[in-house]
């Protein structure tokens, strides 16, 4: 690790930690011996976490005929691997805004789509698994915009004109938004296959997992257009599937995407 990126985490032991609901939430998801009771405890326990759950379960994402008004009826109806990307898109949504801005936490919503559609064409990783993967991708840039705000705004112009980000970013910061992303992986104790995928997205070839980092990468690159320009060229080349049928999965990536994004709104 290059001196700059040490001081950095030094300075910012503002390496956020992961909320502690969201710990809780997924050892108990992870768990086998779990239930629904125990579940529902422990997202009652946050007011505002409880709040969001039911706004987002009531809301035209999901589409559900009936209103829920209980968080264990809403976890009983929509399965342990929905509330877990639940869960992980509300609270990590203030951490991703204040820090990375609501770009940063729009793309993350749109990467995290993109990758699950992509995953139930091509079945390479669990779709609610290819969710968080790509959600949390480009933590790292959480970091580097808190501890340098002016340079990564330099950062994004520049990239807005064509320049490669890590290049960039190493530039102007000294630490890539990949291996900071990594760091704090390792201090989330995420599990392997995500400290891979944030750490290789620009890179798969280099990644042992490089099919699964490859998924990561191509919804990235699909959310980084949008829905006046959407990339058919990247989902007919990873799918495998061609014309207008590819156009439709592009189509259903955005609206589905926008749908959660205001839903969480």
């Amino acid at each position: 690790m290059n001196n700059n990126m040490q001081n950095m985490i030094n300075k910012y032991d503002a390496l956020p930690a992961m909320p502690n609901v969201v710990m809780k939430a997924l050892n108990i998801i992870k768990s086998e011996n779990s239930g629904l009771k125990e579940l529902a405890k422990i997202i009652s326990y946050d007011q505002s976490l409880t709040t969001q759950v039911l706004k987002l379960v009531n809301s035209a994402y999901y589409g559900l005929p009936k209103q829920i008004t209980s968080i264990q009826n809403a976890i009983s109806l929509l399965g342990f691997n929905e509330v877990r990307k639940t869960v992980i898109a509300i609270t990590l949504k203030p951490m991703l805004t204040s820090r990375g801005g609501r770009d940063l936490w729009e793309h993350s919503i749109i990467s995290a789509v993109a990758c699950e559609f992509l995953a139930k064409q091509v079945k390479i990783l669990k779709p609610e698994d290819a969710f968080i993967v790509s959600f949390l991708h480009d933590i790292g840039k959480i970091v580097l915009n808190h501890s340098s705000p002016i340079a990564y705004n330099k950062v994004k112009t520049l990239v807005s004109e064509g320049n490669n980000i890590l290049e960039v970013e190493n530039l102007l910061i000294g630490a890539t938004h990949t291996d900071v992303g990594f760091k704090l992986a390792k201090k989330w104790q995420l599990p392997v296959i995500i400290a891979n995928c944030i750490k290789y997205h620009h890179n798969p070839g280099q990644s042992s997992i490089s099919n699964v980092v490859g998924l990561v990468s191509y919804a990235d690159i699909i959310a980084h257009c949008d829905y006046a320009n959407k990339n058919i060229n990247t989902v007919e080349r990873l799918t495998r599937i061609t014309g207008d049928i590819a156009e439709s999965l592009s189509d259903m990536i955005f609206e589905t995407a926008s749908c959660l994004i205001d839903s969480l709104n």
